[in-house]
């Protein structure tokens, strides 16, 4: 049996990190956590935010963060990372598809992201227009291994399930 491409579901994987600078407020899932230092970025420097966009983009088959957003670009200078999300989920939908599904994982040291997981996943699920029980976010460390367990930077991973915007 020969199944419609635009059918079948897509899945897509993101990956970002940013170096942590002094005089920027910290933003990952879409919100503001009190730290004392924030990502660096052309954005907000939202690496959840970002890894979510280009893992969505990648199960569009479209081209990278980068070619969307491009870090030259002074329309996307400071833009937060709901309004990066809501800009791809966007694209998305020019191309038939839409978010099922998201799971990200960030790679932190510091700060302790259990006390905003719920908030991280309720502004992500609404800039991508999705129940928050579609959203997950996992914290985990680098053991002090490399920039990250270091604390110089911090990193995002993303797998996003995409499908048919007439779907289920």
């Amino acid at each position: 049996m020969v199944r419609d491409p635009d059918s079948v579901p897509r899945v897509g994987f993101g990956y970002d990190i940013h170096r942590l600078v002094e005089g920027r407020p910290l933003f990952l899932g879409c919100v503001e956590i009190a730290f004392s230092r924030g990502l660096d970025g052309h954005s907000d420097g939202d690496a959840a935010a970002h890894a979510v966009a280009d893992a969505l983009l990648g199960a569009a088959g479209l081209e990278d963060i980068g070619t969307h957003f491009p870090p030259g670009d002074p329309r996307w200078a400071g833009v937060g990372g709901g309004e990066l999300l809501t800009e791809t989920r966007r694209l998305l939908a020019e191309r038939g598809l839409r978010p099922l599904q998201v799971s990200v994982t960030i790679v932190a040291e510091a700060p302790r992201l259990a006390p905003h997981r719920a908030a991280m996943q309720a502004a992500t699920a609404a800039a991508l227009g999705l129940d928050p029980a579609a959203v997950s976010f996992k914290g985990r460390t680098n053991e002090g291994l490399d920039a990250v367990g270091r604390g110089e930077a911090i990193a995002a991973y993303a797998v996003v399930l995409a499908v048919a915007a007439s779907g289920p």
